[in-house]
């Protein structure tokens, strides 16, 4: 057997692969030359959590989790970001395993980790079982949406971790009154989506309730002020681990952008899907609403494209049941809402298709980050229509990428001869008796998905006036596309085709030709008006043309000069914009050394070259000297990155700002007034003022929630299940009792389950004897045969008086008619 180079094994590679300092080669006794460590054996785990990691898959650690996963061991708060994709659900994982390390059904839970989405923390969940398959820790899942009865009696059953979603978590804690104080390790996973989705009420209740002794760990893959914010009041002493500094998407991604009318969206993706993207590929389209997903699963199904929807409103069982299907390729195309825009893992994808454009630079980034994938390859194609165009330029602006509009590998548009083709075909498919009422409703939810989309920035919208758009080339994937087709019919026709190469370089040249053609058609302008077509002929009309020409003739020459600068200034202008993307800096606060005292982030690498370059004396430029002190420029250096990053728009917040005298601090405080009254906008009259705290109920830490929180199901629960009962059983149980029950069979939770603990409780307490009575059963049987008597006794007495009424009537009758 050939034995493998020290550079081989696994599990003990470089920590970098750069040449640095950490991937020195060190001599050793024996003549070899092995790498420093840095797998995940020289972290200092146990053996169980190895042995699942091993078991998994994992041999070499990635960089977010070398940085990470040591400091969490240690104790310490800390702040996680990094680029999708890399590895983040494992940082916190492993280091939970180790601190908890075995089960303790007498404390309580331990961990607690919170995701924004179900599928989400259920992929979460799955991950928990498969690394900690050899660890004897006991998780449990809590979703909104699923059976409370169900989650009661599981977080009775003393569960070491609670997987779960917020809302749903902080409503069993109110309704159960939840006491957190055994909690030691609490994650928020994908943080800043879980502000934007509006659970910060929920994560700041749900804070309060922890016990201040907790080690609390944040990950995200952006970083928005909000979130400084809150890492300020959560956190002690936080440690910032910013990996995502050199790049926001992940390096195997490759962005493409196509251009079409905002008639022909669906035309474009079926194109894509046809002549592009493979057809063993996976693919995830992504659309705006929840209507659009199922108009864009009817074409779909129509062009014999195979396709599963996945969108909040759907069944919960259903969307598992689709996600299934796509991950085992029993599908080719997932079409998605942003539900799946955020840390969701489908193995081996290839393709993300955006067929509505994303409002935000930052949920572009985590739609295209489902691929690409721990160190995988993958493409992304945005389809844009006039109205999305300045979003584009924003995300440029973004990214730090210069706009070039004549690039045809990342931006161009798609040849109209496969175009029309398919056009005429998805026209026929709306018109379709099943697709034309969702045609209907998707219509009017792209009005308001367009409404409640935010605004692009004022550059991008005075910048995108100056380029030209309608000058845009084909993209040259349908170049290749194309050859193929070409090479096909060559070979079906038994000639002979040419070179890859030439056949490329003919088709490009046919295209260029066919897109000059059609560009000077669009910018062709007559020289002469319709009154002088008929030269020939000395009409009136021409004659009276031919002297205003002569008489303005300066004046026409002057505007078409101005014409000539004003295109020259356009020209000059985008050069120097695509300079300043270039140069734009990342974001570099004061906020973020404030709050983080300890700031971890690759070091910028040194070119080898520019070291052993001759030194050589430059020539001083005149710099023009900056008053630094009194300086204030009109933007910030960070402006485009934090409108990418924020959650909520200052526009937003400026339009529900409104102007108080009184001083407040909430508005549930406020002393409410009985005869209070406003104006009511749309009824056009005063109306009365409701109290601020109707239907709410305040928590432990003096927020106010809304009192659908606390509904009393718990309460019967209890009576139901008869809990108290059992335990009480359990407390006061002498040494002849039978021997206390285990957890599971003390709290079941399927339904066979239950039933099967019934008929034991039945023969542990009257052993199986019917005959045999409870005192409640006996009190229960009394009064209701105390019950029976009564009623046959007013029966009796009305059944009397009805017959002594008869007989008077009867009677009254009889002297009538004497």
């Amino acid at each position: 057997m050939r034995k493998p180079k020290n550079d081989e094994i696994p599990g003990f590679p470089s920590m970098d692969g750069d040449g640095g300092k950490d991937s020195e080669i060190k001599p050793i006794k024996g003549g070899g030359k092995v790498k420093k460590s840095g797998g995940f054996q020289s972290m200092g785990l146990g053996y169980d959590i190895l042995k699942g990691i091993t078991k998994r898959g994992y041999k070499v650690p990635t960089p977010i989790q070398r940085k990470t996963i040591p400091l969490i061991l240690e104790g310490r708060d800390v702040v996680a970001m990094a680029k999708t994709g890399s590895g983040k659900t494992a940082c916190f994982l492993i280091p939970m395993f180790e601190k908890l390390k075995q089960r303790e059904p007498t404390k309580g839970a331990r961990a607690l980790i919170l995701s924004p989405t179900r599928e989400l923390a259920v992929q979460t969940y799955k991950f928990i079982k498969e690394i900690g398959k050899f660890m004897d820790l006991k998780t449990i899942l809590v979703l909104g949406g699923d059976s409370m009865d169900s989650q009661f009696s599981a977080i009775h059953t003393c569960p070491d971790v609670i997987v779960a979603t917020p809302g749903r978590f902080l409503h069993l804690c109110v309704e159960m009154d939840l006491k957190l104080g055994s909690i030691e390790y609490a994650v928020f996973d994908e943080a800043d989506r879980l502000f934007e989705m509006g659970f910060g009420e929920q994560l700041n209740e749900t804070l309060n309730r922890l016990p201040s002794t907790r080690q609390m760990v944040m990950f995200s893959a952006t970083l928005p002020k909000l979130l400084v914010d809150f890492a300020k009041a959560g956190l002690s002493d936080p440690v910032l681990i910013r990996l995502d500094v050199e790049s926001k998407l992940p390096e195997g991604l490759t962005l493409k952008f196509l251009h079409c009318r905002p008639d022909e969206r669906y035309t474009s993706l079926i194109v894509l899907l046809k002549y592009v993207i493979p057809k063993d590929a996976q693919t995830v389209v992504f659309a705006g609403t929840q209507h659009h997903v199922e108009l864009i699963s009817y074409i779909l199904t129509q062009a014999g494209i195979s396709n599963a929807p996945v969108y909040s409103s759907l069944d919960p069982s259903a969307r598992k049941i689709n996600t299934a299907k796509f991950q085992y390729k029993k599908v080719s195309v997932l079409v998605v809402t942003d539900v799946a825009a955020r840390g969701i893992d489908i193995p081996s994808l290839d393709y993300v298709v955006n067929v509505h454009f994303p409002g935000k630079p930052k949920l572009f980034v985590h739609r295209v980050g489902r691929c690409a994938r721990a160190g995988r390859t993958g493409t992304a194609f945005s389809i844009f229509a006039t109205e999305d165009q300045a979003h584009m330029l924003d995300l440029y602006m973004f990214l730090n990428r210069p706009f070039k509009i004549n690039d045809t590998s990342s931006i161009g548009v798609i040849p109209q001869d496969l175009l029309e083709e398919e056009h005429l075909t998805v026209i026929e498919y709306k018109k379709s008796h099943h697709i034309s009422g969702v045609m209907r409703t998707s219509e009017n939810a792209y009005k308001k998905y367009l409404a409640s989309r935010p605004v692009a920035s004022a550059d991008a919208n005075k910048r995108v006036k100056t380029i030209k758009f309608f000058s845009l080339k084909p993209l040259d994937d349908f170049l290749k596309s194309s050859v193929a087709l070409d090479t096909a019919l060559a070979t079906s026709t038994k000639e002979k085709p040419g070179s890859k190469a030439e056949a490329e370089e003919e088709q490009r040249q046919l295209q260029d030709a066919k897109h000059d053609l059609v560009l000077k058609m669009k910018s062709f302008r007559p020289p002469g008006t319709i009154f002088e077509l008929n030269r020939s002929q000395k009409s009136i009309q021409f004659a009276i043309m031919k002297e205003k020409r002569e008489k303005h003739s300066e004046v026409i020459e002057k505007f078409r000069s101005q014409r000539e600068e004003l295109d020259r200034e356009d020209e000059k202008r985008e050069a120097q914009i695509t300079e300043k993307e270039e140069k734009a800096e990342e974001l570099d606060d004061e906020e973020i050394t404030k709050t983080f005292g300890k700031v971890v982030a690759p070091k910028k690498r040194k070119n080898m070259d520019d070291l052993y370059k001759p030194k050589t004396k430059k020539k001083k430029k005149k710099v023009h000297v900056k008053d630094d002190e009194n300086f204030i420029p009109y933007q910030s250096a960070d402006k485009a990155t934090e409108d990418g990053l924020a959650i909520n728009s200052f526009e937003r917040q400026a339009m529900n700002a409104e102007f108080s005298v009184v001083e407040r601090t909430s508005v549930p405080e406020l002393k409410h007034k009985p005869g209070q009254k406003k104006w009511d906008r749309i009824k056009k009259k005063m109306v009365s003022v409701q109290d601020p705290r109707n239907n709410k109920i305040r928590t432990e830490s003096g927020a106010w929630i809304p009192a659908s929180f606390k509904t009393g199901r718990y309460d019967e629960w209890k009576q139901k299940s008869r809990i108290e009962e059992q335990m009480q059983r359990e407390a006061g149980s002498d040494d002849d009792a039978p021997a206390p029950l285990t957890h599971e069979k003390r709290y079941p939770v399927s339904r066979h389950a239950r039933h099967n603990a019934k008929v034991e409780e039945k023969k542990r307490m009257g052993g199986g004897n019917p005959e045999l009575r409870n005192p409640d059963q006996i009190v229960k049987n009394r009064l209701r045969l105390e019950f029976i008597k009564k009623k046959q006794q007013v029966n009796t007495e009305k059944k009397a008086e009805n017959r002594k009424r008869s007989m008077r009537k009867n009677q009254r009758g009889g002297k009538k008619r004497k």
